[in-house]
């Protein structure tokens, strides 16, 4: 897994620029914080980086105590941070793995060994291997070793004498460590070049600030003049164009006009000769109406006498049609009627026996 983005903590905006321009060439986006609060204000605000490089000593939060926020929230405990410090040592980077920290980078950074802990870390993080919670150090902050350490016993002490104090037996007491010049010398050596970092750094800081903003003002003021230089070119040069083409738009207009001139002439001799019909086209169109209307007469004679003769076939068939249904009209009238009567006559040979016979019934009886 490639690291693609990544949060510099850090108080120093020189720090900040010299890493930051390392991440850049490696094509990874950059955000930057001045102080702990500030990167802990992102994280809540912005989508979580890749990686984090905080810095150890910081005024307000310091580096540990940004570490153990950032490790005790779930959302941001998985997020890698590399610890950026002036002094690197296994007890020291021992320590500060106790607190999550993944590992420690020597400032100021080398583009080797920057190189070479980002392709470490892609690689554990693609495996896994990235420590997501610190382990608990009983409250104990983690301190930067000092260039020479000095090796006193836990409860020792020391005396502002150079003379020990005899014991019971004559000797001196075990757990006091007398404060010699040498000692001394130690001390106040720490001491002066803590002084002269913290103030080496603020310098550092105030120094980069105003060049940074020196800078700043001189690409601006040198943007607007190369602005104001280059428009006033540019109108120089329109202006310059203007006039040499003044002379080659009236000789081309000129020009154009002419062939428009003569190309209209032509036209409107073509258009004269060409104009209206002529006696010879009259005559050609009167002999065509005439051809025409010949045609069309025939045409319509032969209709009429077409629809004449189909006029009578039409009347003949419906005539005979008629006089057919009339006969077979009078034909089923002539068998209705004849029906009739001889049912009538029957009906009444009928009546005539019945009556006969009721009378010889009656007579007879």
């Amino acid at each position: 897994m490639a690291i693609k983005n990544a949060l510099l903590v850090d108080d120093s905006k020189v720090a900040r620029f010299a890493l930051s321009k390392l991440l850049e060439s490696r094509d990874m986006e950059v955000n930057m914080a001045g102080s702990a609060e500030e990167a802990l204000d992102f994280l809540k605000s912005h989508d979580r980086p890749d990686v984090i490089f905080m810095d150890h000593l910081m005024p307000g939060m310091n580096g540990v105590e940004a570490t153990k926020a950032i490790k005790n929230n779930p959302e941001t405990a998985g997020i890698p941070i590399i610890m950026c410090t002036s002094k690197k040592s296994s007890s020291f980077m021992e320590e500060a793995r106790n607190f999550g920290v993944y590992n420690i980078l020597t400032k100021p950074p080398h583009n080797e060994g920057l190189s070479l802990m980002l392709e470490q870390l892609a690689s554990d993080v693609e495996q896994g291997n990235v420590p997501d919670a610190p382990v608990e150090m009983n409250g104990h902050d983690l301190q930067e070793p000092d260039e020479e350490p000095m090796d006193f016993p836990e409860d020792a002490s020391v005396q502002l004498s150079p003379k020990a104090e005899s014991g019971l037996n004559g000797h001196s007491a075990p757990n006091v460590v007398p404060l010699t010049s040498d000692l001394i010398e130690q001390i106040a050596r720490s001491a002066v070049k803590t002084h002269i970092n913290n103030r080496l750094h603020e310098l550092l800081s105030s120094l980069f600030d105003e060049q940074f903003d020196h800078l700043k003002r001189a690409l601006d003021e040198t943007r607007s003049k190369q602005e104001a230089t280059i428009e006033e070119r540019l109108e120089s040069l329109s202006k310059m164009l203007d006039e040499r083409t003044r002379n080659l738009r009236d000789e081309v207009a000129a020009e154009v006009n002419l062939n428009l001139g003569r190309e209209l002439t032509s036209l409107k001799k073509e258009l004269s000769k060409n104009a209206g019909f002529t006696s010879e086209h009259m005559a050609e169109l009167k002999d065509h109406i005439t051809s025409v209307q010949t045609i069309d007469t025939e045409f319509w004679q032969t209709l009429q006498s077409e629809a004449i003769q189909q006029a009578h076939e039409i009347s003949r068939e419906t005539a005979e049609d008629i006089a057919q249904r009339t006969i077979d009209l009078y034909v089923s009238q002539q068998r209705s009627a004849n029906s009739r009567i001889y049912t009538v006559g029957l009906a009444v040979s009928l009546g005539i026996f019945s009556v006969g016979i009721a009378w010889l019934s009656g007579l007879f009886g």
